[in-house]
C-alpha cells in the first residue's frame, strides 16, 4: 500500500489583471514583464476575500472529486503564505467552513514550497496508519501582501487555491519525496514586519515593511539550482532515471527559472506543465492548480511518473515523485 492523491480541486478568482493594466499604475511595460517573467495575466481576489475563502472552494471540489464527504476528512493541512491570521490556523478556519468536524487541523509555513511540504507530511500520516483521509490546501491572496509601487514584485504574484485529498491507494501513489531548507538565505525573500521580530507600528507601515521584499538575482540563482538538484535527487531516491519521468510540474515562479533548469536537466519542455503566463506566482497554490489543470487537460494520465518540485522563501525546497493513480 502507498499513499496517493484520490481527489483534487482548484479555484481561481474571476478578476484578471493584465500587464497592460499594470502599465498604467507602475513604471513597467508588457514587453518587460513578458521578457523577464513570462507572465501575461494574474488573478486577484476581491477585497473581502481571504485565503481560507479560496481554500474552502478548492477543498470542496477536491473532497467531491474523491467521492467523500467533509466528515470523512481526518486531517486538514493548510500551507498558505498569506494566511487569514497569525493565529488561529487557516486550516481551522477551512475546517469550520467545510464542517469537517472529525478533522484535526494545522498550518505549515514553507512559502512557495508549502504544498510539497504539506503533501509529504500527509503521506507520512497516511502510511503510519494514524489517519485515513487528509486534505492538503494551498490557498493564497498574495495581492494583499504586494507593494503595488514596486515594479519588481507586483508583476509576479497572483491569487488562487488548489487542494488534494491524500489516502491509501492500492496502485500508484507517492514513490519518493525530498525536502530541504537553508535558513541562511531567509532574508532573500521575506515580509519583514508583522511578526515578533518587527511588530506592526507606525514606522513599519510608513516604510512599507509589511509587503513582500525580494532579492531577485539571488533568488533566481537559488531557484534554478535547487529545481535541477531536487528533481535529480527525488528521481534517484526512487532508483529511477530522468528518462523514466513522464511529466514535471514545477512551482510556477518565473519562465526563465523553469527554462534554465530544464536546460540543465536536458528535459523536454513539452512534458512540463507551465501555466504561470495566466496566473503568475501563486506560491503554495501554484503546484496544485497546475496539477489539476494538467489532469483536466489530459496531459497526465494514470501510470505516468510525475515529479512535483517546489522552491521558495525560507529558503526551502522539495519534490515528490508520484506514480499517478487517478
Amino acid at each position: 500500500m502507498r499513499a496517493g492523491i484520490i481527489g483534487i480541486g482548484s479555484y481561481l478568482p474571476d478578476r484578471v489583471i493584465t500587464n497592460t493594466e499594470l502599465e498604467k499604475t507602475v513604471d513597467t511595460t508588457n514587453e518587460w514583464i513578458m521578457a523577464r517573467t513570462g507572465i501575461s495575466t494574474r488573478r486577484t481576489a476581491e477585497s473581502h476575500i481571504s485565503s481560507s475563502d479560496l481554500g474552502f472552494e478548492a477543498a470542496k471540489i477536491a473532497i467531491e472529486n474523491a467521492n467523500l464527504e467533509p466528515k470523512d476528512i481526518d486531517m486538514i493541512i493548510s500551507v498558505s503564505s498569506s494566511p487569514d491570521y497569525t493565529f488561529p490556523a487557516t486550516a481551522c478556519i477551512i475546517q469550520d467552513k467545510l464542517k469537517a468536524t472529525n478533522a484535526a487541523a494545522f498550518d505549515i509555513q514553507a512559502a512557495c514550497t508549502g504544498f510539497v511540504y504539506g503533501l509529504t507530511t500527509a503521506v507520512q500520516y497516511i502510511m503510519s496508519g494514524q489517519f485515513k483521509n487528509i486534505l492538503v490546501v494551498g490557498s493564497e491572496v498574495l495581492s494583499k501582501m504586494i507593494d503595488w509601487q514596486d515594479r519588481n514584485t507586483c508583476v509576479l504574484f497572483g491569487d488562487g487555491a488548489g487542494a488534494v485529498v491524500v489516502s491509501q491507494v492500492e496502485t500508484g501513489g507517492v514513490i519518493s519525496t525530498i525536502l530541504g531548507a537553508d535558513g541562511s538565505g531567509a532574508k532573500l525573500l521575506e515580509v519583514p514586519a508583522g511578526g515578533s521580530r518587527e511588530p506592526a507600528s507606525f514606522e513599519t507601515v510608513k516604510n512599507r515593511r509589511h509587503y513582500i521584499k525580494m532579492n531577485g538575482n539571488e533568488v533566481f540563482k537559488f531557484a534554478v539550482r535547487v529545481l535541477e538538484d531536487c528533481t535529480r535527487k527525488v528521481v534517484k531516491k526512487a532508483n529511477l532515471n530522468l528518462s523514466d519521468i513522464d511529466f514535471i510540474i514545477p512551482h510556477q515562479a518565473n519562465i526563465r527559472i523553469i527554462d534554465a533548469a530544464l536546460k540543465r536537466l536536458n528535459f523536454p519542455k513539452d512534458r512540463v506543465m507551465i501555466n504561470l503566463d495566466k496566473y503568475g506566482n501563486m506560491s503554495s497554490a501554484s503546484i496544485p492548480v497546475a496539477l489539476h489543470e494538467a489532469l483536466h487537460t489530459g496531459r497526465i494520465k494514470k501510470g505516468h511518473k510525475v515529479v512535483l518540485v517546489g522552491f521558495g522563501a525560507g529558503l526551502t525546497w522539495g519534490a515528490v515523485l508520484m506514480d499517478w493513480n487517478l
